[in-house]
């Protein structure tokens, strides 16, 4: 007998139809599996066998062969356990139910409980635009599920109960609508915290309205990863697309909460500099996203930034230009999506203390020029914003006045950012530092003093056309947080002052 039921597959981060074929004919008993499968998929013809004698159905004692469809995909991960059993019931007779308008996901344990699964979101949102109807899934993925307008998601415990909901011997309750938590809670740390460092503060609310990319360079102790760290509590809320394509990189990564529909805070990843290409930027035999995809709308901080490898470092000069990352193999070539702004920190020379106002270097110039040229200057002229960040003196760290929290200054970024999004509207440009290069006359709109500013400095500093361009944004971003909307002197100026510290470093 034949039967066949709907599933979901992944292919990078969007979802596509699988249908899972169930042919049990006479002949000497085996189960086979064709369609592309990987070797979990391979391994889920023991778990369907298990699950199907402790739930007390019985098990063919013939020849099994199942198809999935499209053959030509690679079919990867346990999802298909839960349809792989159903078509077998269907095709041996012992469930006859009409199933063509439903879709099943979930892998299953040998008991048959259904066990949650990676890229739920994404299936669901695929099923819909296919016409499902309804989708069976495990409990533990029902909430990202249930953000898909337009279809029906059942939270199923076991094939049991899958079995007497298809029956009508006991309905199940379909998931309710996702809502975000309104007592959430972030446990970003706080600005108020950050003592002194007037001019580093005022970079990174920049960085924050405009979405530019940060260097931060200091000694020691002076405050680079913890004004880094307090960034995504200053960042400006998140767009209904950002949060559903964030959460759609990081279901797929199996890196989302049981009980999370839509993430609620932007991303904020810190990779240790040991890590690889291929995790810096996915990879893989089977393809993943990697860490600058996770920072997606979010935040990607590279802490001690001349400890990453050459490569690690170079390779992020494509998806820092493009914000996407494609990744080619054998069987397919996936694209994943990666807007997110760079937060780098480094010490000045390896001991840490070159330039320091009262601690003396111990390095040689040899090993200062070799520790800084680690850096490339491609991947210096993606920067924005260059920073220096001197060492905090007694009277600020012994001051008893305040400094100004996380949640004033994200007032004022909201303010700047909704701005841009009037600004914006109809494109898919979220922020100023990813305006096209070919828009930048129509939106940056400067004075004429502020074009004799950027002329001289042009040509004294010998702008590669890139940092010309960057330079601009950033003067837009500056513009926007004063409310003009013409770029003007100071604006130039101040934008100016924060590329130079490439001159003062890797120019000597």
């Amino acid at each position: 007998m034949f039967a066949a039921v709907n599933s979901m597959g992944l292919l990078g981060i969007d979802g596509f139809m699988v249908q899972v074929e169930a042919d049990i004919s006479k002949g000497l008993p085996g189960f086979d599996v064709v369609g592309l499968p990987d070797a979990a998929v391979k391994e889920s013809r023991d778990r369907v066998r298990a699950a199907m004698k402790n739930c007390g159905y019985q098990y063919p004692v013939s020849r099994i062969t199942i198809n999935m469809a499209p053959a030509n995909v690679r079919k990867v991960g346990s999802v298909y356990d839960l349809p792989l059993l159903m078509g077998i019931l269907k095709a041996s007779g012992q469930l006859n139910a009409d199933t063509d308008e439903f879709a099943f996901i979930g892998e299953l344990s040998l008991l048959g409980e259904l066990r949650p699964v990676s890229g739920v979101l994404s299936m669901v949102i695929a099923a819909r635009e296919h016409g499902i109807k309804a989708v069976f899934l495990p409990p533990q993925n029902a909430a990202e599920g249930s953000v898909v307008d337009g279809i029906t998601c059942y939270p199923v415990h076991s094939v049991t109960e899958l079995v007497a909901h298809l029956l009508g011997i006991q309905p199940l309750q379909p998931a309710t609508g996702w809502q975000p938590d309104p007592n959430h809670k972030s446990f970003v740390p706080d600005f108020a915290d950050v003592m002194g460092q007037a001019v580093a503060r005022r970079v990174m609310e920049i960085a924050a309205v405009g979405g530019h990319n940060v260097l931060l360079i200091g000694s020691p102790g002076a405050g680079k990863s913890m004004l880094a760290k307090r960034l995504p509590g200053i960042l400006p809320d998140m767009t209904a697309d950002e949060a559903l394509e964030a959460t759609k990189i990081h279901s797929v990564a199996g890196t989302l909460g049981a009980d999370t529909g839509l993430l609620q805070e932007r991303p904020f990843r810190s990779p240790h500099h040991t890590v690889s290409v291929a995790g810096l930027t996915g990879g893989g035999t089977t393809p993943r996203p990697g860490e600058v995809s996770l920072a997606h709308h979010g935040v990607l901080f590279l802490d001690e930034l001349p400890e990453f490898s050459r490569q690690s470092m170079e390779s992020l000069r494509q998806p820092l230009e493009d914000s996407r990352v494609t990744i080619s193999r054998v069987n397919a070539t996936v694209t994943y999506p990666c807007t997110f702004m760079l937060v780098a920190a480094m010490n000045p020379c390896p001991c840490g203390f070159y330039g320091h106002p009262t601690h003396a270097c111990t390095c040689s110039p040899q090993a200062v020029r070799r520790y800084l040229s680690r850096i490339s200057g491609p991947l210096l002229d993606r920067i924005d914003l260059h920073i220096e960040v001197p060492p905090v003196q007694f009277d600020e760290l012994s001051s008893k006045k305040k400094s100004e929290s996380s949640a004033d200054i994200r007032v004022r970024v909201n303010k700047a950012r909704e701005i841009q999004n009037a600004r914006f509207a109809g494109t898919d440009i979220t922020c100023n530092a990813h305006i096209p290069d070919s828009q930048l006359k129509n939106w940056c709109p400067v004075s004429d003093s502020a074009e004799q500013l950027l002329r001289d400095v042009f040509d004294k500093l010998g702008l590669s056309a890139r940092a010309y361009n960057r330079i601009l944004k950033v003067a837009r971003t500056i513009a926007d947080m004063d409310g003009s909307e013409v770029i003007d002197f100071a604006h130039i100026a101040e934008a100016v002052q924060y590329r130079s510290l490439d001159r003062k470093y890797w120019g000597e």
